[in-house]
């Protein structure tokens, strides 16, 4: 059998227009646009192309956005003190450090600098313990694209076998804990997992975010399972280069029965959420939302 695939262009779309309707409205209301800055550090050409992609959305969407950079070098103090100098700025309401970060850059101390009210993809210790408590507040933009996709293609999870492969704390921890919200079963395989195939492939839903190409092929996939693939590699080829997920889709096509593709299933979707998720943080410290921003 073929998968059908699980595309995130119409429901980027649709949450795109939602993020542009409600800039207008904040727009009308506070009289400055809604603010976003990324902040990349290194050269990370997966991340990069990440930043960018953010960059051309948020202008369509009416959010003002500010792309920074880093050195590969800057130390763990230099990159706090770049994120405490966004946290100073009254006008910036959405502050998103791209991932990975340099080996030897404290990623923990990093993402605890960020102010908690404008911490887009809810890295902060205060919103991952909101988090994990079932708590109103900011989701993991890539774990809250996952779900969407989930919910838009109508794939019921409660009772169901949820694996999820990679535990980070931006994907496969928050993804995990959404999952089990929903009722779903889960299980988390990571680097110390001794037979990752053997897990995974007992699942129904997979979702695999771990930043290796091809880690997932054939073996590792339940007969008609549904696969998200959230990985984002970049590798070499005779064309320059081209973007891959952590699962092997050409093969695995045959086995699942649900498949993201890479690129083109939860990367719009994500930069979407983003957007969304800048304008609930803006709504909320302009005091136009009632209760801490949530997840639609």
């Amino acid at each position: 059998m073929a998968a059908s695939w699980l595309m995130g262009k119409a429901l980027s779309e649709r949450l795109r227009a939602d993020a542009s309707e409600r800039s207008k409205r904040f727009v009308a209301s506070v009289g400055r646009p809604p603010a976003l800055v990324s902040l990349l550090v290194g050269d990370d050409a997966a991340s990069a192309a990440y930043q960018r992609s953010k960059g051309v959305a948020a202008a369509k969407a009416g959010i003002a956005y500010r792309a920074e950079r880093l050195a590969a070098d800057a130390t763990t103090a230099e990159v706090v003190a770049a994120v405490q100098a966004l946290n100073a700025d009254a006008a910036i309401d959405g502050i998103l450090v791209e991932m990975p970060l340099p080996r030897g850059c404290d990623t923990a101390a990093v993402q605890a600098a960020i102010d908690p009210l404008r911490d887009v993809d809810a890295v902060t210790p205060a919103n991952l313990g909101r988090l994990i408590c079932g708590m109103p507040g900011p989701q993991p933009a890539t774990p809250r694209a996952v779900m969407a996709l989930l919910a838009d293609a109508g794939i019921a999870l409660a009772g169901v076998q949820a694996v999820v492969v990679g535990r980070s704390k931006t994907v496969g921890l928050p993804v995990a804990l959404l999952l089990l919200q929903a009722d779903a079963t889960v299980s988390i395989c990571h680097s110390r997992s001794r037979d990752v195939a053997a897990v995974s492939r007992t699942a129904d839903v997979l979702v695999v975010a771990v930043g290796r190409p091809a880690l997932i092929g054939p073996d590792g996939v339940k007969p008609g399972a549904v696969v998200i693939d959230v990985g984002t590699n970049w590798v070499d080829d005779d064309d320059g280069g081209r973007m891959v997920g952590d699962v092997d889709t050409a093969a695995v096509a045959d086995v699942a029965g649900w498949l993201t593709p890479v690129p083109g299933g939860v990367g719009p979707v994500t930069t979407a959420c983003v957007l969304v998720a800048t304008i609930e943080l803006a709504e909320h410290r302009a005091g136009m939302a009632t209760a801490s921003p949530k997840a639609r």
